[in-house]
């Protein structure tokens, strides 16, 4: 491998047939852009330095990125491949070896460019190619009939009709030693049907120069397809979500249906997790053993321990599950909450912000916030912690072995004591004393010859 690794990433285009203010490479494939694809790609290359070509909406591009380690160069206006690499060529090395990828070209293996780097040493060059079924559009590789080597790239509007009939293309990625882009870069005309500068060219020079040229092919012809318009990032899409389940269940994930299932970031699985249908994992989810997703579950940016199970249509953001907990069906548990193990989370409860130590149960449409809740501790269907006064958030302390009974709202800042017990329907102002009913109810009266309204 040469000393030095450049990698230029042409994300320069305005994407028309995305039909959106938004530029191409800022479009999101699994959660992230497009670009920030290439480039996590880009640094598992310990690369030297990367260049980032921009074009339309490029300020937003480098906001959007939002990285220092970058050199950003734009290319205005857009004149082609060639052009586009032109802009970078100021930065390179003078020796060494440049890789070249696309912003908008996001599923690219790590394998096949180190199968392409690897093919360049002994001062070659590199095309990255594949054989498909229907070359439209792409670039095609023209080979010598006799020997078989590369002896240039017709672009689709360019070919003839035998040489349109050809099945092995250029995915555009390339690796070119740095002295040959030095010195080809600036002959480049655009002498074709689109009148613009092809870095294809640079190939038909290198054979007039006895440079040899060598081919890479892809490990997956899905590796190199681009996005040039919704549908094709949809597709695109399906094949990320489909290729990441493959990996899952080779690892032995149970998943109910590998087609219905989005990882929008990285899940880590333990041993005998199950998975059902329509599951979205957002950020690092981590699930251990024996845990059980069950359908339309969000988890984002989770840690859940093992044994644990979550319900049908239950959201989790940004907290920590214990061991053999419950959650669901139709739980909320919202950023920095905290359940230890063996806690119950039931239906239409939410927990904002709080830690809810073992064995404690929340099971029924109640909402819990800024608490924090002791050990076998029962809240009743309706408790509502009021933590916020209109201005300001306020805490609730449950002490081990409190009972809640339902219908509860418990007024923070408050502390319900250890082994207490509240009184359906009350409304909790106060600190209570330790294991004692406490309750505030209005006297229940009936009140005689009372009509309800009707309408005359």
């Amino acid at each position: 491998m040469a000393s030095k690794l450049n990698i230029i990433i042409l994300a320069a285009g305005l994407g028309k047939r995305m039909h959106s203010s938004l530029p191409k490479v800022l479009h999101t494939l699994a959660g992230k852009p497009l670009l920030s694809h290439v480039l996590d790609l880009a640094k598992k290359l310990s690369p030297d330095q990367i260049c980032v070509v921009i074009g339309h909406g490029g300020e937003r591009v480098k906001e959007i990125i939002n990285d220092a380690s970058l050199t950003w160069v734009t290319q205005a206006p857009q004149l082609g491949t060639g052009h586009a690499v032109l802009q970078a060529q100021p930065y390179l090395d003078q020796q060494g070896l440049t890789l070249i990828l696309y912003g908008d070209v996001p599923l690219v293996s790590l394998a096949s460019l180190e199968q392409l780097i690897q093919s360049t040493q002994n001062d070659v060059c590199g095309i990255l190619t594949a054989v498909v079924d229907d070359p439209t559009g792409y670039g095609r590789i023209i080979r010598d009939q006799n020997t078989g080597s590369i002896k240039g790239i017709v672009e689709q509007k360019d070919a003839d009709t035998s040489q349109q009939s050809i099945r092995e293309i250029n995915t555009g990625i390339m690796a070119i030693p740095n002295e040959y882009l030095h010195s080809w870069l600036p002959k480049l005309e655009n002498n074709n049907a689109q009148q613009e500068y092809y870095l294809t060219d640079i190939v038909k020079m290198a054979v007039d120069q006895n440079v040899t040229v060598v081919s890479s092919q892809a490990l997956h012809n899905w590796e190199i397809l681009g996005v040039n318009s919704r549908l094709q990032l949809a597709e695109l899409e399906r094949i990320y979500q489909l290729s990441y389940a493959n990996k899952l269940l080779e690892k032995g994930v149970m998943l109910f249906d590998p087609s219905r299932i989005d990882i929008r970031g990285e899940l880590r699985c333990g041993a005998d997790v199950e998975i059902d249908v329509n599951c979205i994992f957002e950020g690092t989810v981590i699930l251990g053993d024996h845990v059980k997703v069950k359908a339309n579950c969000i988890l984002k940016d989770v840690t859940v321990s093992d044994k644990t199970t979550i319900l049908p249509f239950s959201h989790i953001e940004n907290a920590k599950i214990g061991t053999n907990c419950r959650i669901g069906p139709y739980s909320r548990i919202r950023p920095e909450t905290q359940l230890i193990d063996n806690v119950h989370i039931g239906n239409f409860v939410e927990v904002k912000k709080s830690r809810i130590a073992s064995g404690s149960k929340v099971n029924h449409l109640s909402y819990i916030g800024d608490t924090t809740i002791g050990e076998n501790v029962n809240i009743g269907a309706g408790t509502i912690t009021c933590n916020y006064d209109g201005a300001y958030k306020h805490q609730t302390i449950i002490e081990d072995n409190v009972f809640i009974g339902s219908d509860t709202q418990l007024v923070a800042p408050v502390k319900v004591s250890v082994g207490s017990t509240i009184g359906a329907g009350s409304t909790i102002t106060k600190d209570t004393p330790e294991n004692e009913l406490t309750l505030s109810r209005s006297k229940q009266i009936s009140v005689s010859g009372w009509k309800r309204p009707s309408k005359t």
